[in-house]
């Protein structure tokens, strides 16, 4: 059984190798059709770019073996569904959801795993990426794509993205020793999970409150004012705090500006008094502020940067 599993690995590898020039033809056509698809539906994107799998890795992946002795990948032709990758990566969050929902409305979705989800089910900080499995489906047709031939779309943030490749080149082609292994785990955990907090966007003010609330933030008297002329949406938990979301970066370095600007004319008018010794500031996170008390406590929860 085990020489006839290898000679069926043998010649898939040989097939393989010799329609690497097509797939490589077909990489780039699902790569120009994404690209044409994100173009056209106005999402904002940082890269969209391809990679064919190679002969060494293919060849590795059909190898692979159960903890039985039996093929993880029994016909590997097609059952290696990420011989053709597309990576997007985006600039924000909630655009990772808005390209995979893009791609599901006009091309065949066969799998759509998140990854991030996965792991937090698991109880752990780690990799976070949207995989969609797609094909042309029954209705499309497109100049280089057959029919049979998927490919794997990874969506991820630029902050995603770049935790996965450090933590690729850092952890698995690094040498680890194993007396140091559980520390670089800890730290990578922790990492990750900065991260996470880092590219948290909200869609809107109630979301960002609904998010302070499940941390332990106490809002007993909600009210959205929305009087910050520079946020698109801000309100209140008590007279001692201000919750905003803004709409473009730009208008939150205006409202950080204007904080500024009040805080030095507070100051002026009152460098005689004695000095606050409570941590009071703002603290600005990817699309949303929060002005309070105990500042530094709410940072290390959200994330962002103090303004005092």
């Amino acid at each position: 059984m085990a020489t006839t599993q290898s000679t069926r690995v043998r010649r898939a590898v040989q097939r393989y190798a010799a329609s690497i020039d097509e797939l490589r033809g077909v990489t780039d056509a699902y790569v120009a059709l994404v690209t044409r698809l994100l173009d056209d539906a106005g999402i904002n994107y940082l890269t969209v770019s391809g990679r064919t799998k190679t002969v060494e890795s293919f060849a590795g992946k059909a190898a692979r073996r159960l903890p039985g002795g039996r093929l993880a990948h029994p016909k590997p032709l097609t059952d290696i569904t990420d011989q053709i990758g597309v990576r997007v990566v985006t600039y924000v969050l909630a655009d990772v959801d808005a390209v995979a929902q893009l791609l599901s409305s006009q091309l065949a979705v066969l799998e759509d795993r998140d990854m991030g989800q996965e792991t937090a089910a698991a109880g752990r900080f780690g990799y976070s990426s949207r995989h969609l499995l797609v094909g042309l489906g029954e209705d499309r047709e497109e100049p280089g794509i057959p029919r049979e031939r998927p490919a794997s779309v990874q969506i991820r943030t630029v902050l995603q993205h770049a935790w996965a490749e450090f933590e690729h080149d850092v952890r698995y082609k690094g040498s680890v020793s194993a007396e140091h292994a559980p520390d670089f785990d800890r730290r990578f955990t922790l990492a990750a999970g900065l991260l996470e907090l880092a590219d948290q966007q909200f869609g809107s003010l109630a979301a960002f409150k609904d998010a302070l609330v499940k941390e332990g933030y106490s809002c007993p008297n909600w009210s959205q004012t929305n009087v910050m002329i520079s946020a698109a949406e801000s309100g209140s938990c008590s007279t001692d705090d201000v919750l905003a979301t803004y709409a473009s970066e730009e208008s939150k370095q205006k409202g950080m500006e204007d904080f500024k600007s009040v805080q030095a004319d507070l100051a002026s008018l009152d460098a005689s008094s004695s000095p606050d010794t409570e941590d009071k500031g703002v603290i600005y996170g990817k699309n949303w502020s929060l002005n309070t008390h105990d500042v530094t406590k709410w940072q290390e929860k959200l994330g962002g940067n103090i303004v005092r």
